[in-house]
């Protein structure tokens, strides 16, 4: 029996906020969400046990009721040192000897199947098992007062540890059994209590990966959430549309450009596509009426059933704003900013239903206001915003929202306001539409979805 064991019994001191880490927001979900998703799924875990601080375990309940996981069988209480916390579960599980418990950190929510599938495998050899990865940095011993170099071990020979570690349980619990009766006894952790009390035991290394990085301070929680969307979001991997069969998909904005060609693919794919747009059905969606409109006319046709709704209408006009007509910045502000929450609003209730997911767009210019785009640029950077807000209010609904970032991309919109560019310098309209349609069959909500061109 292969059991994973999430150790969560940490505050969180280090990241300087009053939540501790494993409870704090990283691409949608709470940290220990996204590491308890990556055992869930993972067919060779049988278990899962988590050891959560005792003022925690409630809400680590409710975490539990809420995403329905199927093999978390067992919330223990931790303790102040980690080391309470691994035997925490060594004696909740002292009955199954032969058992294989993985303890893995909770803040280190990256963590790779294929890493899991390796340790798993090592264990069928080994009774303990750890994984690392190479030092990349020169490592220096000092002297007692850290100010002299004594010695520079070969780079060769070193490894920076990560988790999971894993043991057969009678191994790790005779660890423990020797390392308690020492007073001088001093926790690193599990596989270096194993090595001090059971120093005959081999430890086999798997090799780790870089992205499974452990979330430690505050600036850490931006770079865990650009590695969510590197990891699950790159235009360049090849894209399963299967799960978009019999979905149904309401796209704003379907007449043209990314919207077009969402619409045209994902109907290839066995989707009911219904593509609203001022050219083709009269739907401006800066107006209230319209957009209830366009939603009763699906709702009609689908008995109320929508699982993605797609808001790509925008509208881009370049130049300066002490230039530009009072009408069209009206028409520009409706159409970007209000048109975003028209449609949001009159499709939460049956997102909420069908528990499926938003999707606005941005642009590249969100982050940094230009010259000449100074309405579309801050109605971009507001959609993100607002995406973010979103994902936290309806996130209890399971509602998912999130926000595709493409570069500068060739549709006809572009080119009224900026002419014929070489194509080699601009995105496919059909690339943003795979990453988009891929978005859509994820999990993630809260995420800015970044879509490149591959130079």
């Amino acid at each position: 029996m292969n059991i994973a064991v999430i150790l969560a019994g940490g505050v969180g001191s280090r990241l300087g906020a009053s939540t501790p880490k494993q409870f704090f927001k990283v691409a949608g979900k709470t940290v220990i969400e996204h590491t308890v998703d990556v055992f869930e799924r993972n067919g060779r875990i049988d278990e899962i046990a988590i050891v959560i601080h005792p003022l925690y375990v409630d809400f680590m309940e409710q975490l539990v009721l809420k995403n329905a996981w199927k093999k978390v069988k067992k919330i223990l209480k931790g303790g102040e040192e980690r080391y309470f916390s691994s035997l925490s579960a060594i004696r909740a599980y002292e009955d199954f000897p032969d058992a294989c418990l993985i303890f893995h950190d909770a803040v280190r929510p990256l963590i790779g199947q294929q890493v899991i599938h390796a340790v798993i495998d090592a264990l069928q050899q080994y009774n303990a098992v750890d994984v690392a990865v190479p030092a990349t940095d020169t490592i220096i011993r000092v002297n007692p007062e850290g100010t002299l170099i004594t010695d520079i071990p070969n780079r060769k020979l070193l490894r920076r540890g990560q988790t999971p570690q894993a043991f057969r349980l009678r191994t790790i619990r005779e660890a423990y059994a020797r390392a308690l009766k020492d007073p001088a006894f001093v926790s690193t952790d599990d596989c270096g209590t194993v090595i001090q009390y059971l120093p005959e035991e081999p430890i086999f290394v798997v090799p780790g990966e870089e992205s499974n990085m452990k979330l430690t301070y505050k600036e850490d929680t931006y770079l865990l959430d650009k590695l969510f969307q590197l990891r699950s979001h790159a235009a360049s991997e090849p894209v399963d549309f299967d799960g978009l069969k019999d979905k149904v998909m309401v796209v704003f904005g379907g007449s043209s450009g990314i919207g077009k060609e969402m619409v045209r693919m994902a109907s290839e794919h066995g989707a009911r596509v219904f593509s609203f747009s001022r050219s083709t059905t009269g739907t401006d969606i800066s107006r209230w009426e319209d957009v209830d409109k366009a939603f009763a006319e699906v709702a009609a046709q689908t008995d109320g059933r929508m699982d993605y709704v797609v808001n790509t209408a925008a509208i881009l006009a370049k130049e300066p704003l002490s230039s530009m007509d009072r009408n069209l910045i009206n028409t520009l502000i409706s159409t970007n900013y209000n048109g975003m929450v028209h449609v949001a609003l009159a499709a939460y209730p049956c997102l909420r239903q069908s528990k499926g997911q938003l999707l606005l767009y941005t642009s590249s210019s969100y982050t940094r206001g230009r010259a000449f785009y100074s309405l579309y640029s801050s109605t971009k950077a507001a959609a993100v915003n607002f995406m973010q807000a979103l994902a936290q209010e309806w996130e209890g609904d399971g509602v998912r929202v999130n926000v595709i970032n493409p570069e500068r991309t060739n549709t006809p919109m572009r080119v009224r306001n900026f002419g014929v560019e070489p194509e080699n310098t601009l995105l496919p309209a059909e690339t943003v539409a795979e990453v988009s349609l891929q978005t859509l069959l994820s999990d993630v909500t809260g995420q800015v979805v970044d879509v490149k061109l591959n130079k």
